[in-house]
């Protein structure tokens, strides 16, 4: 591994910066899942800019390196934090669409994760964990009365998600700058 992070392609790996983006954006909405506070501008600018916009540029750049898993993976993510803002704003889903839009997004994550049993563990925890947030966050918008439970039991475990693609993150930068394994992947 070189030091500055790059390959012959003349690209930086762009997957920390679209699994920080991921992560970070991820934890921040699961503290709200899990009750600890309302939807504000934070969650909202976070899930435009870096959920959103970072993803979508490192799945670009991970195209142009020729990672297809990679670049569907942040340019479906990042597509998704901008609907999902969108959504936010105009305050347009009932539960029942809600509960939809979740589970297509999950059903997308359940062939993703299938694709990761060939890659790194931390790979398959992260997206093994999103198949469970996104089968846990469309049960709570189909389950009526008991969907607050089960939104705050979501909310755990995507905080958990969240922080499983913040260290996959970090364990790709510092296995780079240390160009040693420094955390296993």
């Amino acid at each position: 591994m070189s030091n500055d992070n790059t390959d012959r392609s003349g690209y930086a790996n762009p997957a920390p910066l679209g699994l920080m983006g991921f992560g970070m954006t991820t934890v921040l909405l699961n503290l709200h899942n899990a009750g600890l506070y309302q939807i504000n501008g934070i969650i909202l600018a976070m899930g435009i800019f870096y959920g959103g916009i970072a993803q979508l540029i490192a799945g670009v750049i991970e195209y142009k390196k020729g990672n297809g898993f990679g670049g569907l993976a942040f340019v479906s993510y990042g597509s998704f934090w901008l609907s999902l803002v969108f959504i936010f704003i105009s305050g347009s889903a009932d539960p029942i669409a809600m509960g939809a839009y979740l589970s297509l997004w999950g059903l997308f994550t359940l062939y993703m994760f299938i694709a990761t049993l060939k890659q790194s563990m931390t790979n398959r925890i992260i997206f093994g964990s999103l198949v469970a947030l996104f089968a846990l966050l469309a049960a709570s918008k189909f389950a009526g009365p008991t969907g607050e439970i089960i939104g705050k039991i979501a909310g755990v475990e995507g905080i958990f998600c969240g922080l499983s693609a913040i260290y996959g993150a970090a364990a790709i930068t510092l296995n780079d700058s240390y160009g040693k394994k420094v955390l296993p992947l």
